[in-house]
């Protein structure tokens, strides 16, 4: 919905100066050489926009998927500024019926760039729409109703789409296919999760003293998101004890707090495991059944919590349900059954 202000239509409102805002505007990156990990995307994208930039040319559609928090939005607009172009920024709910891509698409410049995030959850009708305005930089429109209806083309500069997704299974094959580039974000390894809060931590002047940031960055579930979040929690509660400079005991007492062992696990977290080995045997359970148990949603389930302890090697899923890993029984010091022996 748009909302006005003094006359003046906004696509979102603007929040009030404060400490979250800019919290969130000063530790993101704004460069490639700024921006930690993904080493590999990053080698790619200088090679590709180095190309474009000596052609003269739109980059390539752009592609950006992975688990949330983990830095689509980040790359977005670094892609952005290392091309030296606007981005025009919105989300795939925002854009409600066609007329709304058309506004935004017949009002973008040579090489600007439109960022679509939550891009899967476009609907049908305006997904259709970007194909020919990705393929061909025109749009299809169709005038009146009934008999007297006809369609015309409404040509549009060169630009450049990036799209974001925590879910691009979701998205339609035809429109995942019409990007050049495609990229998979992965989680951040524990000397990179490091870097990024000794990183945070120097812009919003919060000595951390010995371990202290490493310590953070192993709870931080391989996510600078969180690693962000856990900083600002760490830094309060430091506030608030009157303890300067940060180290690892008010690190520990503030994860303790907020129930987040050393490795990343929640409580959530540690209900689920404790849940199929002490209730399930191990596994296998559906994820209906799981959901149930958390009273929780199952995409939350799919989306939140399970990549991490897959990918942590805790959980394993099966065609059957899920397994707890070997792994899962180690941290929590009890003995696996057989069939979790040969798991990982």
């Amino acid at each position: 919905m748009v909302l006005r202000r003094q006359g003046k239509p906004i696509t979102k409102p603007e929040r009030t100066s404060g400490e979250n805002t800019a919290f969130e505007q000063t530790l993101r990156p704004r460069t490639l050489s700024e921006y930690i990990g993904q080493s590999k995307i990053k080698g790619h994208l200088l090679v590709h926009m180095a190309a474009a930039k000596e052609r003269r040319e739109p980059l390539g559609h752009t592609f950006l998927h992975g688990p949330p928090g983990l830095g689509k939005t980040t790359l977005a607009h670094i892609i952005a500024r290392e091309m030296n172009v606007p981005v025009r920024s919105t989300s795939g709910p925002a854009l409600e019926k066609p007329g709304d891509l058309a506004s935004i698409l017949s009002n973008l410049q040579d090489g600007d760039i439109f960022f679509i995030d939550e891009v899967h959850r476009l609907r049908p009708v305006v997904e259709e729409m970007l194909y020919a305005a990705m393929e061909d930089y025109a749009l299809d429109i169709i005038l009146g109703k009934g008999p007297t209806a006809r369609s015309m083309r409404l040509q549009l500069k060169p630009f450049t789409l990036v799209a974001a997704t925590t879910r691009a299974g979701a998205m339609g094959a035809p429109l995942r296919d019409r990007f050049l580039h495609s990229f998979k974000l992965g989680f951040y390894e524990v000397s990179e999760m490091q870097q990024i809060v000794e990183r945070s931590a120097k812009i919003l002047s919060v000595p951390l003293d010995g371990n202290a940031a490493h310590r953070i960055a192993c709870a931080s579930r391989a996510t600078p998101r969180i690693a962000n979040r856990l900083l600002r929690s760490v830094r309060d509660y430091a506030q608030v004890q009157g303890r300067t400079p940060i180290d690892l005991p008010c690190v520990d007492e503030t994860l303790h707090s907020l129930e987040i062992d050393h490795d990343g696990l929640d409580a959530t977290d540690r209900l689920i495991l404790t849940t199929i080995m002490d209730t399930f045997g191990g596994g296998p359970v559906g994820l209906s059944t799981i959901a149930a148990i958390l009273a929780d949603e199952e995409e939350t389930i799919e989306d939140v919590y399970e990549p991490f302890l897959i990918q942590q090697g805790y959980l394993e899923r099966t065609p059957k349900g899920r397994l707890v890993a070997r792994r899962a029984y180690e941290k929590f010091g009890r003995e696996a059954p057989q069939r979790a022996q040969v798991l990982f």
